[in-house]
């Protein structure tokens, strides 16, 4: 076996059937397997899978949200390709997407990780890898950085026509060595979502392996479609997972910064944000989006950050 894809679902019917064609279409010369790990979604998702794609696809059922990383664990643990592939469900494969993936890392043995380049329906270019979170990362603005330090915090707009090497990709589509795999081990399960490919992609530059970002190759990405139905609780998981990532990765003192820290800079974002709802009369969307998210995000910190609020518990 050549190639196992694993992709996980929620609620995402429609676009899980077009990746799941691309694949079809698009693979070619390789023998590979693919897993979709349905999150309990409840748009007849895995019925679709099932009517049009029997044969192909093997199903895995969970009967609740189980989250991205343990969704994934469950399918690698039944890999048997010497290569994997991350998909989210919101990609389309380009005819040259996995063929390009797969020959990188056979030419380069001591890559764990291999990325393309991900644009949107629109063509336009999105962030595909990104830097390690720091308390600069995280405290300031990562686009006034990009444009201060462009070689340190490369982004979107960097014109590259050859691979190079990464910090961390972007997880809506990861091509990994299994070997790479056996020897660091799964995703970490204690990240629901988010920040848990750039956990992988550090302790895989730990163990002595490289991850390669690789221009010439492109993706189709819609981007963000899991977040959109929940965008409160999906911010809520967001800092959850950043809080873990600095507690598992980082000095306790910067643990502790970064907490301090992202609790003002939500009161300031909060306050803003209502200032520009009261000056617009409330006429602007994203005022008012923002107001809810932000009310939501401060709320769970007051709350102490209760492990029973967040897209395992949606009701909350």
């Amino acid at each position: 076996m050549d190639i196992s894809f694993i992709i996980v679902n929620w609620n995402t019917r429609q676009l899980l059937l077009d990746c799941l064609s691309s694949i079809r279409d698009t693979v070619k010369g390789f023998a590979y397997e693919v897993f979709v790990v349905d999150n309990g979604s409840t748009d007849s998702s895995q019925q679709a899978v099932r009517e049009q794609f029997c044969g192909m696809v093997q199903l895995i059922e969970n009967t609740r949200n189980q989250g991205f990383a343990r969704a994934n664990n469950q399918a690698l643990k039944l890999a048997a390709g010497r290569y994997v592939i991350l998909l989210n469900s919101d990609t389309v494969l380009r005819d040259t997407t996995v063929s390009g993936l797969i020959q990188f890392l056979e030419d380069n043995p001591d890559t764990a990780m291999a990325g393309p380049r991900m644009v949107g329906v629109d063509g336009r270019a999105q962030n595909s890898f990104d830097n390690f979170p720091t308390l600069a990362t995280e405290l300031l603005n990562k686009s006034l950085l990009r444009l201060l330090f462009p070689e340190q915090y490369a982004g979107k707009a960097i014109r590259a026509t050859e691979p190079f090497e990464v910090d961390s990709l972007i997880g809506a589509c990861l091509a990994v060595r299994f070997t790479a795999i056996r020897r660091v081990g799964m995703l970490d399960e204690d990240y629901f979502f988010f920040l848990e490919e750039t956990d992988w992609c550090l302790r895989m530059r730990r163990a002595g392996f490289k991850i390669h970002h690789l221009p010439q190759v492109e993706i189709v990405h819609v981007q963000g479609q899991s977040k959109k139905q929940r965008p409160a609780l999906s911010w809520i998981e967001y800092y959850r997972s950043l809080y873990h990532f600095f507690k598992k990765n980082r000095h306790t003192s910067t643990y502790y910064t970064l907490r301090v820290c992202r609790f003002v800079k939500l009161i300031i974002n909060l306050v803003l944000t209502v200032l520009g709802l009261c000056l617009t009369l409330g006429a602007k969307a994203r005022y008012r989006e923002k107001t809810i998210v932000y009310s939501r995000l401060l709320w769970w910190h007051l709350c102490l950050c209760p492990a029973d609020v967040g897209l395992k518990n949606p009701k909350t």
